[in-house]
This record gives structure tokens, sequence and C-alpha cells, in this order.
């Protein structure tokens, strides 16, 4: 697995908001967001917005709860970001996340996906050390991970983690 370098040279990884527990017959990729899961989306896509953190691309699995906390970012930041679903990121490996993301010639690109992946992409971005010192209980849902490229010692740092 190899850790992408820039471009992008700024990554936000966002984990979807809590989801609502399946209705009976209801498939995992098709659960919504719960009622705080809706409230906590637009509060972190607030908070982002407030912080200046605007990517150039939004990439989100195609998981109506991934859809759904990428809708909140879309509102939150301006109808001008390219938003696009990816069905590859649902119950995908890090090597996939992170394929995707080097793909992108963008500046700044966020990731809406899935525990325990996005923390997985995280650890293997900013080392176990950062990731456990940073995040002791683990990426939480609607948390967001904004991560730099320090192009002085050709690493990936966490910059913020923001959380609801």
């Amino acid at each position: 697995m190899t850790v992408p370098l820039p471009p992008p040279n700024r990554i936000y990884l966002l984990r979807h908001a809590q989801a609502a527990a399946a209705e009976p017959g209801q498939r995992d990729f098709d659960r919504p967001l719960s009622i705080k899961g809706y409230g906590d989306a637009e509060i972190i896509a607030d908070k982002a917005a407030d912080k200046g953190y605007r990517p150039d691309l939004l990439i989100s699995s195609t998981a109506l709860r991934c859809r759904d906390t990428a809708d909140a970012v879309h509102r939150a930041v301006g109808v001008g970001l390219d938003v696009r679903y990816v069905d590859a990121l649902y119950d995908a490996t890090v090597s996939t996340y992170l394929e995707i993301v080097d793909a992108q010639e963008a500046a700044a690109v966020m990731l809406v996906g899935h525990n325990p992946t996005m923390e997985q992409v995280l650890e293997t971005l900013i080392g176990h050390e950062a990731m456990v010192d940073a995040l002791p209980r683990g990426f939480p849902t609607a948390g967001l991970a904004v991560v730099d490229f320090d192009a002085s010692v050709i690493a990936w740092r966490l910059t913020d983690f923001v959380v609801v």
C-alpha cells in the first residue's frame, strides 16, 4: 500500500454521522442518519465551514448515511462544491481509499466514508503513535480529520480534528 503524495495537499476525512438502526429487512447500505446523526452532520459541516475548511472535491460513499452527511457539507460550503459518489468507498479497504485520493488532481479532497476504514486511513497517513495520541478512543461518528502534507519532512500531518 502506497501513501499518496501531493496533489492533493490537504485531505479531509469525514466519518459519516450516526446512522439509524436498521429496520427489519433493511440493508445496511440503505440506513439513513438517525435524528441525532442529521443534527451532528449539520453541526460538523457548519464548524468546518466556519474554520474555512473547504474541499475542492468531495467524494462520498454511496451508502445513504454517507450521502446524507455529504449533503450537509455541500449545504454548508456552497453549491460550487464538486461532489462525487463512489460505490467503491462502501465496505472498502484502506488501499481503495488511498488509491481514490491519489488519483485526484484537486488541491483539497474530502472523503466521506465508513469506519474502521477511516481510522485506518488516518493511521496510515500520520502513523500509529500520532493516531493514538490524537484519537485515543478512535474515530467518532461525524469526526473530521484535516490532514496536510508537510513538504519539509515529506509526510502527512494531522492539522486538526473537528468533533461535534
